[in-house]
């Protein structure tokens, strides 16, 4: 499926209460150190030099430090600055492939994940130069300090996914390639970065859940639920700002080719698919089987803060001004949202210092040309021919003294 299939966009559309939806189920809390938190964090950021200026002021005024609050509500303080910590790498790092200058360049992206992915492999080597790398160096050494092996073994595995997920997208975007529903949903599982989130919950409140709980298919298809709950709210919320920013790797957008409809039906289909998602986690959670009293009493706990974040997730969705540019969208049944008209066509974002560096470094190690390797070729004949006639034709004893 092709960007040219879509429908001409309307000038406007209606969105339902999503948080209503979800709230039915999931429960939302506050974490009462969130303040505290957000200030040590800023001062890290800052040091980062990640953004600056306007750029900067208008990242931060998408209030990261309460989403996280919203979603870790029974964190302690130091697990919460790195749970901030972590929101404004994956934020950062995201914005990188998903609107900046790399939007459309998935080797230069490529570079990005090569660099950060040895900071998970070799984390007692120096941080990187490069900032979000150098971010996530931290954040890995800080989850390192308390979370369980298998938790570290699951952000590893989660983060290496996420990372691989951004390259893939960013090929999609670079060929206006937009995949099947089926195929989206799998892959957005990976892009909104849910399994990391998971592991993040894990590390939030240090829990110690055995290695086989996971593997369960109980477990495995409640995750599944989860992630689309969390995820598919996004894409409904976020496809207005994406558009604008010439990004159309969105579910809305992939309904409305392949069932060839409009906007305002492919966002109905959506929330409609998210009502029957939470049906479907409860459902799932009725079936969770008994692994024992201490693991229960674990597991209930991390199901309790996974549902806690996902409804945090949904209502920082309407509270950010990331998404609705300062509409008032909050506690109504249903809004009208305009749609934005574009702000920039497809690779038009400025690079910076970094992502030119990113560039650079993926051109150069392109793969060679044709007549590269035909230089190479010719140069081993070469090599060959006068090896056999040394052999065949040997020269006089001090002549091949003289050449040594």
């Amino acid at each position: 499926m092709s960007v040219a299939q879509l429908r001409p966009l309307p000038t406007h559309f209606k969105l339902k209460d999503l948080t209503a939806i979800t709230s039915r189920v999931f429960e939302f809390k506050l974490n009462p150190h969130q303040e505290a938190a957000a200030r040590a964090t800023d001062a890290w950021f800052n040091r980062r030099n990640v953004y600056h200026g306007l750029k900067k002021q208008k990242f931060l005024s998408h209030r990261f430090d309460s989403y996280a609050g919203m979603s870790f509500p029974d964190a302690d303080v130091d697990h919460l600055e790195t749970c901030i910590a972590f929101f404004l790498w994956a934020f950062s790092f995201d914005d990188l492939s998903d609107e900046g200058a790399l939007q459309s360049k998935p080797d230069a992206v490529q570079v990005g994940v090569d660099i950060s992915m040895e900071v998970l492999r070799n984390p007692d080597a120096p941080a990187p130069g490069f900032p979000y790398a150098a971010m996530l160096h931290d954040i890995w050494r800080r989850f390192r300090s308390t979370a369980s092996p298998g938790a570290c073994n699951r952000f590893f595995r989660a983060v290496e996914s996420w990372m691989n997920s951004q390259v893939e997208q960013a090929r999609n975007r670079s060929t206006d390639e937009i995949p099947s529903v089926e195929d989206f949903i799998i892959l957005r599982r990976r892009t909104i970065g849910g399994p990391i989130v998971e592991a993040m919950v894990e590390y939030s409140l240090d829990l110690q859940i055995p290695e086989y709980v996971w593997d369960h298919p109980v477990l495995q298809e409640m995750s599944k639920a989860v992630i689309d709950i969390m995820t598919w709210p996004n894409d409904l919320c976020s496809f207005n700002k994406e558009q604008a920013d010439g990004d159309f790797q969105n579910l809305v957008f992939c309904i409305m080719i392949e069932r060839d409809t409009d906007l305002q039906s492919a966002v109905d289909i959506l929330t409609d698919m998210l009502a029957q998602r939470v049906a479907d986690y409860v459902r799932y959670k009725a079936q969770l089987p008994s692994f024992g009293p201490e693991v229960d009493a674990e597991l209930a706990r991390y199901n309790k803060a996974i549902e806690q974040y996902t409804q945090g997730t949904v209502v920082w969705y309407y509270y950010s001004p990331r998404y609705f540019r300062g509409q008032s969208v909050s506690g109504k049944a249903e809004i009208t949202v305009p749609v934005y008209e574009r702000t920039a066509l497809l690779g038009e974002a400025p690079p910076t210092a970094q992502t030119a560096t990113l560039e650079k470094a993926a051109s150069s190690t392109s793969i060679p040309s044709r007549s590269h390797w035909q230089a190479r070729a010719s140069l081993l004949l070469i090599s060959l021919l006068a090896c056999l006639l040394y052999i065949s034709f040997p020269l006089p004893l001090g002549l091949r003294i003289a050449i040594a």
